[in-house]
């Protein structure tokens, strides 16, 4: 199987979620988007509207909204309100964060209905399960990917790309021999070169979080293999 340029484009969310991550970032992250094509792009919340403007004229460039980034430890109803409201301003998928802490608590019937009304929020819109890798044992990478299944989420999510690491070849492997096909997985987290991408796709994951600037390496890469690779 080849994978073209485009092809990998199509699987890169696109972001910019850092704390300094203004008005100047995001019209870089619009910019940069057009230019690769990527699947989606992502903001924090306040800087969501200017996101949606900034892509109106490109239908093919989702935008998605960010709900409870990075702890996860908002009030449920507030999480609700959020989604609504990202809805309401046009995204096209949501990703959210689930309560890291309550579920290293084992308060995980809390954490799977929390997460259910965010996706009964989203009205339809996909949903992804940001589980914070890092911090998890295996078994718990299992039970809260198991749990993404229960809720209907769209994916299962490596991280935040704030923790000190997300996505590993060994644990998308992992919740890849969890869920099998029964959800998408999404390698966010250190994501940051095109062997790397196309490794943790050979393990699973069919999309990639990527935060701005990190994209240029990656495309820089296959430009130099003649734009297209081979994904055995």
């Amino acid at each position: 199987m080849q994978l073209t340029r485009h092809d990998i484009a199509r699987m890169m969310d696109l972001s910019a979620v850092r704390p300094d991550s203004g008005p100047p970032a995001v019209h870089a992250l619009a910019e940069t988007a057009k230019r690769y094509r990527s699947v989606l792009t992502s903001t924090l919340p306040s800087y969501t509207p200017l996101l949606v403007e900034l892509l109106a004229d490109e239908p093919d460039i989702g935008v998605g909204g960010n709900v409870a980034f990075p702890t996860g430890a908002e009030l449920p109803d507030v999480k609700v309100a959020q989604t609504q409201q990202l809805v309401w301003l046009g995204v096209t998928e949501i990703d959210v964060m689930f309560d890291l802490g309550m579920f290293l608590a084992g308060k995980l019937q809390y954490v799977e209905d929390d997460l259910r009304g965010v996706v009964d929020a989203a009205d339809g819109l996909p949903v992804k399960v940001i589980v914070e890798c890092h911090y998890l044992t295996d078994d718990q990478i299992r039970t809260a990917s198991e749990m993404c299944v229960r809720i209907g989420a769209a994916f299962v999510k490596t991280g935040t790309g704030w923790a000190p690491s997300g996505a590993t070849l060994e644990n998308i492997a992992l919740i890849k021999r969890t869920v099998g096909d029964a959800i998408a997985i999404k390698a966010s987290g250190g994501v940051r070169g095109l062997e790397t991408l196309l490794e943790l796709h050979r393990r699973g994951a069919t999309r990639f979080g990527i935060g701005l600037g990190r994209e240029k390496p990656i495309f820089d890469r296959l430009d130099e293999l003649g734009g297209t690779v081979a994904l055995a």
